[in-house]
């Protein structure tokens, strides 16, 4: 029995001594492997670059030193010089003064007006003043209107002659030179007193005619004004002529 106990002890002693020997290189080669993992991954590589020159690298360039006065320079847009920027283009001006006369649109004119009044019932010659307005669609076309109230001397017993022509209508001028020829074609109406027998005080009127206007200036110019008024008054039609002279104001 003893003999048998110690032949199984001597089998485990030898079997656990082989495998003791079996073990002793695997655990050799992961220590050899984890140096060398250890190694691969911590070890730094040589590098081809020289001592010097390896040095050398950590040596900066000497700045420049910087001057707090001067501007510091923008490579963009706005360091262009203003010369060579092209101009800036005018922005376009209203069409109010011609190129041909440099006269504005408006005229406004003040004139003597003299009326040679004829009819069937009484004739007079009346004095007074004219007024009219015109705006100029272009440098030759405008619309005029006006208005001419004149007074002519006693003619009935304590009457005075008082005569109104008023209208409206187109005006051609030729407004390139320092005469303006001009001529228009007014329709309108006609008042006129004393009340007569005849008929009524009113009538339909027209005129026709033209004119001449110098300049003095852009601004103010004069006036030689003629016309033909045909009216109407007591059922008849009268041929009546008009003159006048005066100021006009542009604006």
């Amino acid at each position: 029995m003893i003999r048998l106990f110690a032949a199984a002890m001597l089998v485990l002693g030898g079997v656990s001594i082989a495998q003791a020997q079996e073990m002793a290189p695997g655990e050799a080669n992961e220590a050899t492997n984890v140096a060398q993992g250890f190694t691969a991954s911590t070890a730094v590589k040589p590098s081809s670059i020289s001592f010097m020159t390896a040095s050398d690298a950590f040596f900066l360039p000497p700045a420049k030193a910087v001057n707090s006065l001067e501007a510091p320079v923008v490579a963009t847009a706005l360091a262009v010089p203003l010369n060579a920027a092209d101009p800036a283009v005018p922005a376009p001006q209203p069409k109010f003064l011609y190129s041909n006369s440099d006269l504005p649109r408006w005229e406004l004119a003040l004139s003597l007006d003299w009326v040679r009044f004829r009819s069937s019932i009484f004739n007079a010659s009346a004095v007074g003043v004219k007024t009219s307005l015109t705006y100029f669609t272009n440098d030759w076309f405008g619309i005029e209107g006006n208005v001419s109230a004149t007074f002519a001397p006693q003619i009935f017993d304590r009457e005075h002659v008082k005569l109104v022509v008023y209208g409206a209508g187109p005006k051609i001028a030729w407004r390139e030179r320092k005469w303006e020829p001009w001529m228009h074609a007014i329709v309108g109406g006609a008042h006129e007193m004393p009340q007569t027998a005849a008929g009524g005080k009113n009538a339909f009127a027209v005129q026709l005619g033209g004119g001449a206007d110098y300049n003095f200036n852009v601004r103010f110019s004069g006036r030689l004004e003629a016309n033909y008024i045909r009216s109407s008054f007591f059922s008849q039609s009268q041929n009546n002529f008009e003159l006048g002279a005066g100021l006009v104001v542009h604006f």
